[in-house]
């Protein structure tokens, strides 16, 4: 068999659902209110084909810039070679949730914004040296062995 190197290849378990998980989406998807700025997770549902982005994005992250009627567009960051490109898509809102990435930095936040300062220095103090206490050390003297 000749080997496919199409659109949809080794996608086989990349894209399956979840055990009892099978069949169209809730209409809790749809309903889910996005902002601009929000970070998303690209998670695609197999089971709706249209506004499907490429296997590449699946599991990745990015951050809204453009909210259309059914789709969503979403900057990912994607690694060319050795330079970090940022790709536009526009993605439809079954194949993107909400992602969890910020959530423990804005509890932080909340929790102790105010408390969180940097270590001050140390106060100031006199050190007791007595005679003889005090060692200086250097390094041995080169001796060239043949």
């Amino acid at each position: 068999m000749p080997h496919s190197w199409g659109l949809r290849a080794r996608s086989k378990t990349l894209f399956q659902k979840e055990f009892r998980q099978h069949g169209t989406p809730s209409l809790s998807t749809y309903m889910q209110p996005y902002k601009l700025g929000d970070y998303v997770d690209i998670k695609v549902d197999s089971a709706i084909h249209k506004g499907m982005p490429h296997k590449f994005y699946h599991g990745k992250t990015g951050r809204i810039w453009n909210i259309s009627k059914r789709a969503i567009g979403v900057e990912v960051n994607k690694r060319v070679g050795n330079r970090i490109i940022k790709k536009r898509l526009s993605v439809r809102v079954e194949h993107v949730k909400k992602s969890k990435c910020r959530d423990d930095y804005l509890a932080r936040i909340k929790a102790g914004g105010a408390k969180r300062q940097p270590v001050k220095p140390r106060k100031a103090c006199y050190v007791n040296v007595k005679k003889g206490s005090v060692i200086t050390v250097t390094p041995k003297p080169y001796k060239l062995i043949v």
